[in-house]
């Protein structure tokens, strides 16, 4: 079996699209985001209803950009405690 690494290298490990919520609020909040987009298509003209989806991409795309700025800094800050543990790990037996 490939190691995470060999997996990460190979481009295999994907977790922006692995992730589901599992709240169980999520599947009916995104019914409800599905009908809301539906009812504005249905008010709109064309043009207007293209304008807002233009909106809501520029935020989906301000949204996986902040993201992805979360999931590196979490990242982080669990390898930066997994070091300190690590490093602090002395500290943890008496010696006899």
């Amino acid at each position: 079996m490939p190691s995470i690494l060999e997996e990460l290298y190979a481009g295999n490990i994907l977790p922006d699209e692995m992730i589901v919520p599992r709240n169980p609020k999520y599947r009916p909040l995104c019914g409800q985001i599905s009908a809301a987009m539906e009812n504005w298509r249905k008010k709109l003209g064309e043009e207007e209803f293209r304008e807002l989806e233009a909106l809501l991409d520029l935020h989906a795309e301000a949204s996986a950009m902040h993201n992805e700025a979360a999931f590196t800094h979490g990242f982080k800050l669990g390898a930066a405690i997994m070091a300190e543990v690590l490093v602090g790990k002395e500290e943890l037996v008496r010696s006899i």
